[in-house]
């Protein structure tokens, strides 16, 4: 609860978070992860900021259970959506197999994200 206050008192003062090179070099862990959003938000600690980012991802995915499309502004768009039934093969004998309907989580990127990063 003390996050929800603090989070609402500091909204006027959020600051943008410049990110280092990732110090294992090719993944943002979760200890950076949660510094940064302590730093950007300006949070007292880690864990406050880790309680944070669990309310918004739990948040995002009772959206998608629910059936709702998740927009995330300058990032792009969650939805689920369905694959249908069909048939493959396994690589190893050539065997022809069938695969079977699923949901699957995709995340359509947003034109500025893009931009940025390609």
């Amino acid at each position: 609860m003390a996050a929800k206050k603090k989070i609402a008192a500091s909204a006027t003062t959020i600051k943008s978070a410049r990110v280092g090179k990732p110090a294992n070099g090719t993944q943002f862990s979760q200890t950076e992860l949660f510094d940064c959003i302590k730093d950007c938000c300006e949070l007292d600690n880690r864990r406050t900021a880790k309680d944070v980012y669990t309310a918004f991802s739990e948040m995002i995915q009772d959206a998608l259970k629910k059936g709702y499309k998740v927009p995330l502004p300058g990032i792009g768009k969650m939805q689920v959506r369905r694959s249908k039934a069909r048939m493959g093969r396994n690589p190893a004998t050539g065997e022809t197999i069938r695969i079977a309907a699923k949901k699957r989580v995709r995340l359509t990127p947003s034109k500025a994200c893009k931009e940025a990063v390609l």
